[in-house]
């Protein structure tokens, strides 16, 4: 367990990694109807056939939705991991403590938010 975090900290990330990771579980499930994308894909070209280029729009964004669902369960899951780790709640860039708050709110971030805001807008 992390020597940044108290005991009742980790344990309230932990249930909120654990709860997010099977909610994002569930709505991909929904979405790709127990297929692969790539399954899910052919099928709904299948489907669309008679209107496929005026429901393309749609396939894009529900495309979309669920790369951005995958994306953060990988972050989840990863987080998840790093959490029965010593160091949980470093920031990866700079080493200092993730501020608690923003696990929270955030409990796969991987870097504070200095660091953060350096790595999104990189001059």
């Amino acid at each position: 367990m992390s020597t940044l975090l108290t005991a009742g900290q980790h344990s309230l990330l932990q249930t909120e990694l654990q709860l997010r990771q099977k909610q994002l579980k569930a709505q991909l499930a929904a979405h790709l109807h127990g297929l692969s994308m790539a399954e899910r894909a052919a099928e709904t070209l299948a489907q669309d056939a008679d209107d496929g280029p005026q429901r393309a729009p749609e396939r894009e964004v529900a495309a979309a939705l669920t790369a951005h669902e995958q994306r953060e369960l990988q972050a989840v899951s990863a987080a998840l991991d790093r959490l029965a780790l010593p160091g949980f709640g470093q920031c990866a860039d700079c080493g200092e403590s993730i501020a608690f708050d923003r696990l929270k709110v955030e409990p796969w971030a991987r870097r504070c938010v200095p660091c953060e805001t350096a790595y999104e807008n990189p001059r």
